[in-house]
């Protein structure tokens, strides 16, 4: 269940309530009886990375396969080419 945040405008206390989603918004303070109003407050957690795809979590056969990729990628190849440098007369 989430909590929500209240402040009263009439006494200025704040109230952390545990709430369900359906559950209607509270009007009085437990207090005083004054008016209350629901505050807007940050989230408990944050998403980091790049986002939610499969490279992203990929298995060991893609890993390995992915990596025997990079390998035949980076292989030099048969044709050497060399420069040639004019001679200093």
């Amino acid at each position: 269940m989430p909590i929500y945040e209240y402040e009263c405008l009439v006494c200025k206390k704040g109230h952390e309530i545990m709430q369900k989603f359906n559950d209607p918004p509270l009007t009085a303070c437990p207090d005083c009886g004054g008016e209350m109003k629901k505050l807007i407050s940050n989230t408990s957690f944050v998403l980091k990375g790049t986002g939610w795809y499969k490279t992203d979590y990929s298995s060991g056969a893609e890993t390995a396969a992915k990596e025997t990729e990079k390998k035949t990628d980076t292989s030099p190849s048969p044709e050497k080419k060399t420069e040639s440098k004019p001679e200093a007369a």
